[in-house]
């Protein structure tokens, strides 16, 4: 987990076990295993509405230990070529940010998410918007089952942008709490 992961990401995008994904990376750059992702359509309920699209980012990643992960859907949801930001700390305490694809996030992620389960959700969100361009900064809470303990809390800034058609994201970072840095009351709920 990210005090133990994140990337996360998810985005999961999966915000809580990014860093321990981050640090396996670069200390083991060829140990990951590729993880096989299909292109399919996206859903028009993932990405027709903001709630859609956000529901969507948060439960791509969801599921119990030794079950597969959305990350099919999960590709849906962002623009070709899209690049994941992870703020994060390194092992001396010096602020660091890491970018990953898609596809390299897929295959951080993913081993640890299933092996131990992963959930996670919003629980804040503030939205900000002009014309087709909307900027969502939105708190989530992971778990490692449904009604477990919290293992972890992050935000993600998420950009997104309407074509007429449907909603993309356009780009994400995360960015997790520390026991030395607590979120804001202005990002909980």
């Amino acid at each position: 987990m990210l005090n133990s992961r994140i990337v996360a990401c998810a985005l999961v995008l999966a915000a809580s076990s990014l860093n321990s994904f981050a640090s396996k990376q670069s200390s083991k750059p060829n140990a990951q295993k590729h993880v096989s992702v299909a292109s399919i359509p996206a859903s028009p309920a993932d990405v027709s509405s903001l709630d859609g699209i956000m529901t969507a980012y948060y439960e791509v990643g969801c599921g119990p230990a030794g079950q597969a992960r959305q990350w099919a859907r999960d590709r849906t949801l962002y623009i070709p070529g899209i690049r994941l930001v992870v703020t994060m700390y390194d092992a001396s305490g010096k602020a660091t940010v890491r970018q990953f694809t898609h596809q390299q996030f897929v295959d951080l992620a993913d081993p640890d998410m299933v092996k131990n389960g992963f959930y996670e959700h919003e629980i804040h969100r503030i939205t900000h918007g002009y014309g087709n361009w909307v900027h969502i900064i939105s708190t989530s809470e992971a778990r490692q089952s449904p009604n477990g303990q919290v293992t972890g809390r992050a935000i993600d800034n998420v950009e997104l942008f309407w074509d007429g058609n449907r909603w993309w994201i356009v780009y994400a970072s995360i960015t997790e709490e520390r026991p030395d840095n607590p979120l804001p009351k202005e990002f909980l709920p």
